[in-house]
């Protein structure tokens, strides 16, 4: 609509007009919209304003009001038609959040650079890519990833041959995947590589004969099954940095070292502080970091101290707190304290090798184990007595190793029955302990600033717990040692995608929250139309959509915004 003004000899009359087409005469006619009335009579009825500057004003609001009304789709639905056969109306779109955090990190320069020195038909970008969707959405196997990828409002271009085909590629490419990776990461955010955390896991198959990586071994999980075991490097910041595969019933001590090594080759990276737990520093990998400008931080069993050390350790003097100077005696504490952490430190050599050894005591720690340890006791008594038969211990903290067997008399005598009861001996030693915690550091830090450093391992075992729950990356079904690790790359690279979304965040939803989210978002396709969302608007998709800058929660989203939407995402 625009202005139209006819002037005569005595007057000037203003009117709305608009263009129509006229599909009889094939062209464009003005009509007459509406009139608004001659200069003289706008200017006594706007009291002397500009009726031309209102009349423009007036028409710029028409046209925006014409605008949203003809914005507005409208469909119809036939009570008595059927739908197509065979035709996909359901869509997901929570990957295209996943995308925008996979191109930020550039895997598809990655892909493209892998593609130029291999020469191979398949898109690996565009296979590699919904590995790592599907892991997060709709975890399972290679061909149901293959399936679900369809259900994207993006088609994958590949078939299922080429996932198989692919996975050899990215096996043999794998270092070089982990070091662009983090080299590109570095341009979405500062990493923290001043502390790196490691740990080790392992994965079982249900596939039970032994070959290649796949051994029998230690399983975290207690089964009978083979295993794989991974190695991962975390930094400060809780994003995974590295990871390796190693066969089941290799030493996980052995791990640490050629996967570092690789870090300072790969990711030019030197100076740094390892932290990990005692099952993984042995001597020689804490001599290996006390070089090169590395440090290391790693628990110590205090169990297993030497006999002065550990009496010096359970001693109840000579405790201290953070910035107070006065000492204090365990035995004096009381409910006041129980929230504090006191601590006492000491340099040692332990193998050649200066370090220090800090333990520190929780009221709370204290209570805490008690309450674990009373609840195993529990159900050592439930045993003796309604299923003595079942008394074989799994594993070092299985609260079976609280029941004592007793096979002859007191006179020596071979006994008809066996005897079980409570262990109270052992029990007792194990309450020693309560409490008590220990690290050994060759770092001259306060001790304070050091066990903040090692209080967050905590977040490398969370990354292991939802890349197993979440994932599902185990039971792992392949067989062949390249497929293998490339499902565990995929993994991985998915785990570093997830702690950048996660970190967009700022803790304010949990992993479940985040990733039930995204596989809500679906959208039900309107033919030549676009995308009505079928899911339900909350706080998480409010917090996704202004995080990311684009939404996808209008009533309908055209199939020109769309589009739009699939280019923002892989900018």
């Amino acid at each position: 609509m625009r202005l139209h003004i006819s002037k005569s000899k005595n007057s000037a009359s203003l009117y709305v007009i608009k263009s129509v087409y006229n599909p009889k005469t094939q062209s464009n006619s003005s009509v007459i919209v509406e009139k608004l009335g001659t200069e003289t009579e706008l200017r006594e009825k706007l009291n002397g304003q500009d009726p031309y500057v209102w009349a423009k004003a007036y028409i710029k609001e028409l046209n925006e009001m014409e605008k949203e009304v003809s914005s507005h789709v409208m469909v119809k639905y036939s009570p008595t038609k059927l739908i197509p056969r065979e035709k996909q109306r359901s869509f997901n779109g929570g990957y295209l959040f996943l995308q925008k955090i996979y191109h930020e990190l550039g895997l598809d320069a990655v892909c493209q650079a892998i593609a130029e020195r291999h020469h191979f038909g398949y898109s690996l970008d565009s296979i590699l890519s919904r590995l790592l969707y599907g892991r997060i959405l709709f975890p399972g196997s290679k061909r149901s990833t293959f399936q679900l990828a369809s259900t994207f409002l993006e088609p994958p271009v590949f078939e299922i041959q080429h996932i198989y085909r692919s996975l050899e590629v990215i096996a043999k490419e794998s270092d070089f995947i982990q070091s662009e990776l983090y080299h590109n990461s570095l341009k979405v955010s500062k990493r923290n590589t001043g502390v790196l955390y490691y740990d080790c896991t392992n994965y079982f198959f249900e596939i039970e004969q032994e070959a290649g990586l796949k051994q029998y071994g230690y399983s975290k999980e207690h089964r009978p099954n083979s295993i794989v075991q991974m190695g991962l490097f975390m930094d400060g910041d809780g994003i995974p940095l590295a990871f390796s595969m190693s066969k089941g019933n290799t030493n996980e001590q052995l791990i640490l070292k050629p996967l570092e090594q690789m870090i300072l080759k790969d990711f030019q990276l030197s100076k740094f502080v390892v932290c990990t737990d005692a099952g993984l520093s042995s001597a020689q990998n804490r001599k290996f970091n006390d070089q090169g400008g590395r440090a290391f931080i790693t628990t110590q069993s205090v169990k297993k101290l030497k006999k002065h050390l550990k009496e010096w350790a359970l001693s109840t003097t000579g405790w201290h707190l953070s910035g107070d100077i006065k000492s204090y005696d365990l035995s004096a504490l009381d409910e006041a304290h129980w929230d504090h952490t006191f601590y006492k430190e000491r340099w040692i050599n332990e193998n050649g090798l200066e370090q220090k050894l800090i333990v520190t005591f929780s009221l709370k720690y204290r209570d805490y184990q008690r309450k674990i340890r009373n609840g195993q006791i529990e159900r050592a008594l439930e045993t003796i007595e309604t299923n003595p038969a079942k008394m074989k211990k799994s594993h070092s903290n299985d609260y079976k190793r609280f029941i004592e067997k007793t096979s002859v008399t007191p006179h020596g005598e071979v006994a008809d029955q066996h005897l079980y009861r409570l262990d109270e001996k052992d029990i007792e030693e194990e309450e020693r302990y309560d409490g008590f915690y220990a690290v050994c550091t060759n770092l001259e830090d306060e001790a304070a600033e050091i066990i903040k450093v090692n209080h967050r391992r905590w977040e490398i075992e969370e990354c292991f717990r939802i890349m197993k729950s979440e994932f599902k990356a185990r039971p792992v079904y392949l067989s062949r040692d390249d497929r293998i690790e490339a499902h565990f790359i995929t993994c991985f690279i998915t785990m570093v995608m997830y702690r950048y979304l996660e970190k967009r965040f700022q803790n304010r939803f949990t992993c479940s929250e985040i990733i039930q989210g995204l596989r809500s978002l679906n959208f039900l396709e309107l033919p030549g139309e676009g995308y009505v969302p079928a899911y339900t608007r909350t706080d998480f998709t409010d917090a996704l959509h202004e995080t990311f800058g684009f939404r996808t929660d209008y009533q309908i989203i055209k199939n020109k915004q769309m589009k739009k939407i699939f280019q923002d995402t892989r900018s």
